[in-house]
């Protein structure tokens, strides 16, 4: 799926869960860049508005993601910069992470607690 690349192309590498017409729509914007017909500004923005939103976390996975990182709710903020109040209002599901904190929780979900240290 990957265009050759040498040693004067670019190539933007996306790991997404988007639907393969968006991935392949991807690649040739990637192919016209490389190819000199997509300016650099214009392929970033392109990359840009590809990205995937975050997942939404529900109460019992922030809990969850929490516990498995074994730490407590202050201690849990202060990797996310965000309030105590904040955690526990996601935990609590009185309140939801935002796109930022969403994309922080999705990280640590997949990578561990240490990448944010």
């Amino acid at each position: 799926m990957w265009p050759n690349v040498k040693s004067n192309q670019t190539m933007t590498v996306r790991k997404t869960e988007t639907s393969p017409i968006l991935d392949m729509v991807h690649e040739t914007a990637t192919g016209l860049h490389d190819a000199g017909l997509l300016n650099d500004v214009t392929m970033r923005e392109f990359d840009a508005l590809c990205l995937p939103a975050p997942p939404a976390f529900t109460p019992e996975q922030v809990k969850a993601l929490r516990s498995r990182c074994r730490v407590s709710q202050p201690v849990f903020a202060a990797y996310l910069n965000v309030s105590k109040t904040a955690v526990a209002g996601w935990e609590a599901g009185d309140r939801k992470p935002g796109p930022t904190a969403r994309k922080l929780l999705d990280l640590v979900d997949r990578k561990g607690l240490e990448v944010l240290s």
